[in-house]
Order: C-alpha cells, then sequence, then structure tokens
C-alpha cells in the first residue's frame, strides 16, 4: 500500500554541505522530518558534487519517513560558473558582465534538459540564453539553429 503524502520541500543546498543549521533545519523541523538522517543521505549521494548548489525535492510522508530529489544545479549557478563571474549585473540592459558562446550554451542546456520544460535542445539553447541575457551576459556567435 503507498505511504500518504503529508507535504514537500523545496531547498537549494550546496552538494556535501547539509548540517542542520538555517535554512534546512526549520525547514524539515516543522513537517517532523528527521533532519540529521536528511543531511546524512544528501552529503552521502552528492559527494561528487561538492559545493555546488542542488535543488533538491523532498517529499514528506504521513509516518514522518523521507524521499527526496536532486536535481541539476540552476542555470544562472551553471552561467556563473562558466563565466567566471561573481553575481548577475544589477542593471542587465545597461552593464554588461561576461560573454558566453552558443557552445557553451549548448552544453548547458543539455546539462539542464532533464529538469526544464522542453523536448529540443533549441528550445532548452533559447531558455538558457534568456537567463544569460537577464543577468547581464552576452551570447557571442550567430544562432546554430
Amino acid at each position: 500500500m503507498a505511504k500518504e503524502v503529508s507535504g514537500f520541500v523545496k531547498l537549494q543546498v550546496k552538494g556535501g554541505q547539509a548540517n542542520p543549521a538555517p535554512p534546512i533545519g526549520p525547514a524539515l523541523g516543522s513537517k517532523g522530518v528527521n533532519i540529521m538522517e536528511f543531511c546524512k543521505q544528501f552529503n552521502a549521494r552528492t559527494q561528487d558534487k561538492m559545493g555546488k548548489v542542488l535543488p533538491v525535492v523532498l517529499t514528506v510522508f504521513s509516518d514522518k519517513s523521507f524521499e527526496f530529489i536532486i536535481k541539476t544545479p540552476p542555470v544562472a549557478v551553471q552561467i556563473l560558473e562558466v563565466t567566471k563571474v561573481a553575481k548577475g549585473s544589477a542593471e542587465p540592459n545597461r552593464k554588461k558582465l561576461g560573454e558566453l558562446t552558443w557552445d557553451q550554451v549548448k552544453k548547458i542546456a543539455e546539462d539542464k534538459m532533464p529538469d526544464l520544460n522542453c523536448f529540443e535542445v533549441e528550445s532548452a539553447m533559447n531558455m538558457v540564453a534568456g537567463t544569460a541575457r537577464s543577468m547581464g551576459i552576452t551570447i557571442s556567435g550567430n544562432k546554430p539553429f
């Protein structure tokens, strides 16, 4: 028999660095989840992605057990990693901070593809390009499609 779902918790946690301090502790404590058990499981499953920001969707069941899905890092974080920029521009329409090539955009789009709501790489590339544009990052070269 299937367990009854009592709620969902969405978090963004650095890989391999989950601890019971805020924001994880209060978010899970309010649902009655064993915080240390989550931290141990999360850190064990994300040892290879140490330090990267990872979105987590935690499903909490009525008996206080849980299971979680780890998603790929957000597009904005991946863009900042590639361009080596600290953060996005405060005025993206005037002040440009970095530059991406279409090959880099394609690589990010292919990596993020399972979590996006599109079926073709070209659509995913347009989504990544839009995120980059809103961060003040230009995309050089001609569109490959």
